[in-house]
């Protein structure tokens, strides 16, 4: 019986041939890319956004300020993309039944697209952030870069807390992609499952800004979008990176679970 690894291979098929796959890898590419072309054309610089200071003395700070930026909706949509769609597609285009009566079982199905979302949300930023890095270093120099507490780093030791600052972001995206997967099985709609995930995190980000809602805020989802911040502080602030692993599953582990329990009595004969 196929296993989880097997369904993620037939996933990844599945996503080559979907234009919405490249969409999604297409804006992590340009989005540094066209911050990096303002710079290069503009004078000034984003000085009110963290890092925003330093892109023209170290092409470090550009992938910073993209995980700052793209916190807002970007990188929420991409996530959405595959997360919102991989179950959905299979309902409206009606190949869900045929899958489901493959034989392997349907937790292997369900998780190894699982996987394979998470995958996708993780090879993007992880393109934007290789883009980010080559096109700032051309820009602005691959040169020491300036903490948030004003100390210098060198360019090595920022490039390794760029990548850490990365892993500590995906924590809240996986919580992005746990909602598009739900959405995606209750709506069986991936419009509406993509829509309704970038929904779902623009919402959360108005309440976080809210007045009277400032008790609620730390415990928003994506309020755990700024927690790499701390790596970049000296000393290094653990406080916020602890907060956001264990704040994260509480959005992800039941999303995923109730995901997986409707996919498990998903009606065969219906579809």
């Amino acid at each position: 019986m196929p296993g989880v690894l097997t369904v993620s291979r037939w996933e990844v098929r599945k996503l080559v041939s979907q234009k919405r796959t490249y969409l999604g890898l297409a804006a992590a590419i340009g989005a540094p890319l066209l911050f990096v072309g303002a710079l290069a054309v503009q004078n000034g610089a984003p000085n009110d956004e963290p890092f925003g200071a330093s892109v023209r003395s170290s092409g470090l700070a550009i992938p910073l300020l993209m995980l700052v930026f793209g916190s807002i909706w970007l990188f929420p949509l991409i996530a959405a993309l595959v997360a919102g769609d991989i179950v959905a597609s299979e309902d409206q285009n009606g190949t869900l039944k045929t899958i489901l009566t493959r034989s392997t079982g349907r937790g292997r199905i369900f998780f190894g697209k699982v996987l394979v979302a998470v995958v996708y949300a993780t090879l993007a930023i992880l393109v934007m952030v290789l883009t980010a890095i080559i096109a700032g270093s051309i820009e602005s120099g691959f040169n020491p870069l300036k903490t948030l507490t004003g100390t210098e780093v060198s360019a090595l030791r920022a490039t390794a807390l760029v990548f850490v600052s990365l892993a500590v972001y995906l924590m809240p995206l996986f919580g992005v992609v746990a909602i598009g997967l739900l959405l995606s099985t209750v709506t069986r709609n991936s419009t509406a499952a993509v829509v309704g995930t970038l929904m779902c995190s623009l919402l959360m980000q108005l309440i976080g800004v809210l007045p009277g809602f400032g008790g609620v805020q730390p415990y928003l989802l994506t309020s755990q979008f700024d927690a790499w911040q701390g790596l970049l502080r000296e000393p290094i602030d653990t406080a916020p990176i602890v907060h956001a692993a264990w704040i994260c599953p509480l959005y992800a582990v039941p999303a995923i679970v109730v995901a997986w329990l409707v996919f498990e009595r998903r009606d065969v004969a219906g579809g």
